[in-house]
């Protein structure tokens, strides 16, 4: 039977889009169903793997810093978030992050999965359309 807890955040693991995340919470650890809650520091230069999260959707609060992220069939669409602001990424979206900033980006991110990596499906096609400069 569920119950609360407190989670700690655990070891470090390299994600499949890329990214080096923090474990947190997620089916594993709290036996969480239909969410799961990482922490993400990007430093300056950093950059995902273009991918998408199929039937996941995901939502990022961004801590500290800045970052980009272009998203849309072909990343035609472009956005910025800083500090204090939220980002809302729909199940199954093309979406590519990165840090040109200067500075690391620090992120809370959740998706409505039990684990952060499922659902993911990469999208190596669309990786050269956005320059890391």
């Amino acid at each position: 039977m569920a119950t609360c807890k407190v989670i700690r955040s655990g070891e470090a693991y390299q994600g499949k889009q890329g990214f080096t995340y923090l474990t947190g919470l997620t089916g594993a650890t709290a036996g969480a169903r239909a969410i799961c809650m990482t922490v993400l520091t990007l430093p300056h230069g950093a950059r995902a793997r273009t991918h998408l999260h199929q039937g996941i959707e995901t939502a990022v609060y961004v801590i500290e810093g800045e970052a980009e992220m272009f998203h849309g069939p072909r990343l035609g669409e472009r956005l910025e978030a800083h500090a204090g602001e939220y980002i809302y990424i729909p199940a199954d979206t093309a979406h590519l992050v990165m840090n040109r900033s200067g500075a690391p980006c620090t992120a809370l991110v959740a998706h409505t999965a039990p684990d952060d990596q499922a659902g993911i499906v990469l999208l190596p096609e669309l990786d050269g359309i956005v320059p890391s400069t």
